[in-house]
């Protein structure tokens, strides 16, 4: 499932598109500030981007460069009322791989997201942590080649942190990423599946890849 990522400082139209694309199920993140945006895409990994230009603390341009020179992959779209000729080719110019012009419609932006999505080179199906291999297409993991049965929510949380391998996922992240939970709630039940995923994979405490990042969360490490 595709993570998006919408930086956009106007409330009604980041939650209106949050919501059509949650419906369309991606799991969508939302930050409000050039700043919050730019702090998001250095802690998590997203498979694309909806950038405003006009934010508060940096600009959407500004971002756009700055992102290009450490990830040159993932799509980034504009959605911004600036709308002459100019302003999209410097956007483009900037990095992004398209340019959508406020007002718009929906239908043509999920459009544009599933073509950037299907065009995209660091989408993998096959996601490979030592031994054990991931394919999110056939919902299938294997551990040196034999099958580890895992039920629909351990396979989500496995997913959700081999796409985030070498990071921390905060218990908060992975209790919206993965349980699509956005209010105050107990994040004991990660724990649980943690430990359902160590065993099942068979990591033992000399060879555990799930490490645990006391009062934060937890994160992949090989």
């Amino acid at each position: 499932m595709a993570k998006i990522l919408i930086i956009e400082d106007e409330d009604g139209i980041a939650n209106f598109v949050k919501e059509g694309l949650t419906e369309e199920n991606f799991h969508v993140s939302i930050a409000n500030t050039g700043t919050e945006g730019l702090q998001l895409l250095k802690l998590e990994s997203f498979d694309l981007i909806l950038l405003d230009w006009m934010l508060p603390g940096i600009s959407g341009l500004e971002i756009c460069k700055i992102y290009r020179k450490e990830n040159t992959a993932t799509p980034i779209i504009f959605l911004t009322a600036k709308d002459t000729i100019q302003d999209t080719i410097a956007g483009l110019q900037s990095g992004a791989n398209d340019y959508i012009k406020k007002p718009f419609h929906f239908d043509e932006l999920i459009e544009r997201i599933k073509v950037q999505l299907r065009n995209v080179s660091n989408i993998h199906s096959i996601l490979q942590l030592k031994d054990i291999s991931m394919d999110i297409d056939a919902h299938k993991v294997t551990k040196s080649g034999l099958e580890v049965p895992l039920t629909q929510k351990e396979f989500a949380l496995l997913e959700h942190l081999l796409q985030n391998k070498g990071k921390v996922c905060s218990r908060n992240q992975i209790i919206e990423q993965v349980w699509d939970i956005h209010f105050e709630y107990d994040t004991g039940i990660i724990d649980v599946y943690i430990n359902g995923l160590r065993k099942k994979l068979g990591f033992t405490k000399t060879e555990d890849y799930i490490q645990t990042v006391r009062g934060v969360g937890y994160m992949i490490v090989e």
